[in-house]
């Protein structure tokens, strides 16, 4: 019996239509990935389930007495309870079962007989059972695990969550979430709080999930690792493909020659997606072999392609020099704990940096150094002179909500210089409609918004571009778009991000934070940095690089 169904489901906004007739069944032990462009109504069917919205025809019907637990990239805690409090809370049964448990435990010490003590026995050995089938006896373990995963140190777990950050509710409420262990999970991007560590953990917790699960991701890594199902949703109606996200790339390739209607440049796109899985998957079984032919590809020149040519044309006229910024010994502390100390690095033409590192651990605070927005407590930041560097995270929260798409991006330095067609082209690849430029910002969503900054960036003519967590409010198309700018950008880029996937794809170099303040420079992107770990000796060939 499946526990959740979408029976001719439609739904619209006004006029607007969202989706239409969709059918979909969700079995115990499914794990989705639903996935599809900004604004095609991901959220809206977790909303539609939850019954926080009504569908405009068809129906939304569900097994009887199941628990759902529903986590949005907003979800908040609040309140004066700490999360220690509101976790044990969690566990109020097994509080009970322990509560019964000791009194039982008094009643014994007073020696009864006959009856009594037969019922007093009995009675003991059904919590205990009950106990045993809840794993009542570990619920403190389990409380810790999760938070010393989401990085809740003594302070923030005996802190009011009130006073605490949003992000750390929203964290707080993902704890909550994956305690309960309902029967359906609902998880709206998980991992956009998490680390790498955060993340692998919680890649391990949902193969172990006993109930099912629809996640809305944008992070291909965690995709691939915890989806058994992908349903995509494309021109108002899903799309099901069975397996993981690898899987999903290799039969859409197929499917997608078949159809009359496709988007422009996706199915190269998709190519490029196949390639970047491949070499990964090189680089897993032969390290060795996939670094020399990495090196050989780079030394190689080869002919743009359709969506690269659109991308190379605006950047034509950029002219970047060798050497843009020097790096010398900066160190930063806050209340006396050292986040990083005597960090030197060159940034340099063709430089693709991903800074990496547990949350906490400074990633964000180096960018802002970068960026002229803080100041380190040591050391010195030289840019070369006339060098300009865009910062993504500023654009964002700077952005204009009066104005529209069009008339910023056109008076952008790219947007006004480069020929008309090309700017146009450009921001058609970026998945921007005649009428999504046209608006006022103020009405876009947040992904459409983040793609305003993105393509402002992109369109800057800066030598440096500087990125914190850029594909945490993009779709898929619009994240494949963004690494072949990135990889075709002249200048240098700086991203720091927990997005494997996106870093395989255009790093050339990791700055890895790496604990007690220490960060480590390496040549080459993460899978081959994991590979390195597993084989030492690899470490010579990309020294060599």
């Amino acid at each position: 019996m499946s526990l959740i169904r979408l029976h001719n489901v439609s739904k619209k906004y006004d006029s607007r239509m969202i989706f239409h007739d969709v059918f979909f069944r969700l079995n115990k032990g499914d794990r989705v990935g639903l996935i599809g462009k900004n604004g095609v109504g991901k959220t809206t069917i977790l909303k539609l389930i939850l019954g926080q919205e009504e569908p405009t025809s068809g129906t939304v019907e569900m097994e009887k007495d199941i628990r759902i637990g529903y986590f949005s990239q907003f979800s908040e805690l609040n309140g004066e309870m700490t999360i220690q409090q509101v976790l044990d809370d969690v566990f109020a049964d097994i509080h009970a079962i322990e509560k019964e448990l000791s009194e039982i435990e008094l009643e014994l010490k007073k020696a009864p007989k006959g009856k009594q003590l037969q019922q007093l026995i009995d009675k003991q050995s059904q919590l205990l059972e009950e106990m045993e089938h809840r794993d009542g006896w570990t619920y403190q373990t389990r409380i810790d695990t999760v938070l010393n995963v989401l990085g809740f140190s003594d302070v923030y777990r005996n802190r009011a969550i009130e006073q605490l950050s949003g992000g750390w509710r929203n964290r707080s409420a993902l704890a909550k979430i994956l305690l309960e262990e309902p029967d359906v999970l609902l998880m709206d991007e998980p991992t956009n709080y998490l680390d790498i560590s955060g993340i692998e953990w919680l890649e391990d917790w949902f193969n172990k999930l006993r109930g099912a699960l629809i996640i809305i991701s944008h992070d291909r890594h965690f995709l691939d690792l915890v989806v058994n199902r992908v349903v995509e949703i494309e021109n108002y109606h899903f799309q099901e493909y069975g397996g993981n996200f690898t899987q999903y790339i290799r039969e859409k390739k197929i499917r997608i020659k078949t159809l009359e209607h496709q988007f422009q440049h996706e199915e190269e796109l998709l190519a490029f997606e196949s390639e970047a899985i491949a070499d990964r998957n090189e680089m897993k079984k032969d390290p060795s072999k996939a670094l020399k032919s990495k090196l050989a590809k780079i030394k190689k020149r080869i002919e743009p392609r359709p969506v690269d040519k659109i991308i190379t044309n605006l950047y034509g006229g950029i002219r970047v020099s060798n050497k843009l910024c020097r790096i010398e010994g900066i160190s930063k502390a806050y209340d006396g704990d050292t986040l990083f100390r005597d960090v030197s690095m060159d940034i340099g033409r063709g430089d693709r940096i991903a800074v990496v590192g547990p949350n906490g651990c400074g990633k964000t605070t180096l960018l802002r150094i970068l960026t002229g927005g803080e100041l380190s407590d040591t050391g010195k930041i030289d840019w070369e002179k006339n060098v300009e560097c865009s910062y993504y995270n500023q654009v964002l929260d700077e952005l204009d909500l009066n104005d529209s798409p069009t008339h910023m991006l056109n008076v952008t330095s790219l947007g006004y210089s480069a020929q008309r067609k090309h700017v146009n082209r450009f921001l058609s690849l970026m998945q921007f409609s005649e009428m999504d430029i046209e608006q006022k910002i103020r009405t876009l969503s947040g992904g459409q918004r983040a793609r305003v900054a993105l393509a402002k960036c992109l369109l800057s003519g800066a030598s440096v571009i500087i990125l914190d967590e850029p594909t945490n409010h993009l779709d898929l198309t619009s994240t494949q778009v963004m690494e072949r700018a990135l990889i075709h950008f002249p200048g240098a880029v700086v991203v720091a991000s927990h997005d494997r996937f996106f870093i395989d794809k255009i790093a050339t170099r990791l700055l890895i934070f790496e604990g007690s303040d220490k960060l480590r420079e390496f040549n080459g992107n993460w899978t081959l940095y994991q590979a390195t770990i597993e084989n030492p000796e690899l470490m010579e060939l990309t020294a060599e690089e």
